[in-house]
């Protein structure tokens, strides 16, 4: 596994759009779908990583948390399912519902939305404000597989309180750290 840091993803810039098939539900869900009036949140994640399956209880928390408040989540598996076939489709939707995943499992099979994204890792998490403009892109917090930090998803929670309180983020923003994205 290689540690990869995500990459920078500018302030302010517009979520790139998507239509993509649903791994749970078996449709094509878009990025207007799930956009939340207060926020929406991309994840970029897979079934195999440690580094998600270590934040995996948080991800469900924080969507049941905010869901309810206006803000719309959704998770995409953009990796190479030839080299990596425990992150296709099929898994995926078994992975979503033994996690219990409150929010749409996207399959980014051309793995374009994921280089509209210049997602790098896994997890890769972003926050948009109800316009769809970025707002933060970075880490869920500061725990680590085998650090011995509690995963809180104190980072992800700050500015989504944020957001619902109308007060930009203003916090240090830390890159999310995982495992690379498995390109083809």
């Amino acid at each position: 596994m290689a540690l990869t840091p995500s990459n920078i993803f500018e302030k302010g810039a517009k979520a790139p759009d998507f239509m993509l098939p649903d791994t749970i539900s078996g449709r094509d869900i878009s990025l207007q779908e799930i956009k939340g009036n207060t926020g929406t949140v991309v994840f970029f994640i897979c079934n195999h990583c440690p580094f998600v399956i270590h934040v995996n209880e948080q991800l469900v928390q924080l969507a049941n948390d905010y869901q309810p408040k206006g803000v719309g989540f959704v998770a995409i598996s953009s990796n190479d399912v030839e080299n990596y076939p425990q992150d296709g489709p099929e898994f995926m939707k078994t992975h979503a519902s033994q996690v219990g995943y409150p929010f749409p499992y996207l399959y980014d099979e051309t793995q374009e939305i994921a280089k509209a994204y210049d997602a790098a890792c896994t997890p890769d998490l972003y926050v948009f404000d109800g316009d769809l403009k970025s707002v933060y892109h970075g880490q869920l917090d500061s725990s680590r597989p085998g650090n011995g930090v509690p995963v809180t998803g104190e980072d992800m929670r700050a500015v989504l309180d944020g957001l619902l309180n109308g007060l930009p983020f203003i916090g240090q923003e830390r890159p999310s750290m995982g495992c690379n994205i498995k390109w083809k």
